[in-house]
């Protein structure tokens, strides 16, 4: 990963977590919700941009789902494995912060430093794990 995309992946890692836990928990219950129709409705013709089979639909849904996910994983890997890397205690504080979802903003008054100050820790977190990737 660049700087830049090692910088979205810490700002974006706590909803990324969430989302992938929500995501594994609907995606467990593929296919058990899904109900082909049938009957004479199955006859009928389709109306004009409609898809013929909304179970296919559902299925093509689920495959772009699963994909997204995996990308986003990949991102959170990235991360969780650099962690290492990081042992100044400062800078591991406002890593482990930026990671439960806080801004700079909130980081600053929690540790009492300026922004400036904890952008710049966050600048180093950044360079270690791109020099370590």
């Amino acid at each position: 990963m660049n700087k830049e995309q090692i910088e979205n992946t810490l700002r974006d890692y706590n909803w990324m977590i969430n989302e992938i836990k929500r995501q594994r928990e609907l995606l467990e219950d593929a296919g058990t919700k899904l109900v082909a129709q049938s009957g004479f409705e199955s006859t009928l013709p389709k109306a004009q941009g409609e898809t013929g089979d909304p179970v296919a639909q559902e299925v093509v849904r689920r495959d772009k789902t699963h994909k997204w996910i995996t990308r986003l994983e990949k991102k959170v890997l990235y991360i969780q494995q650099k962690l290492s890397v990081i042992e100044n205690e400062r800078e591991r504080a406002v890593l482990e912060c930026l990671l439960d979802g806080m801004s700079m903003v909130a980081i600053s008054r929690h540790m009492g430093l300026s922004r400036r100050h904890i952008y710049n820790i966050k600048e180093r977190v950044v360079q270690r794990m791109e020099m370590n990737g």
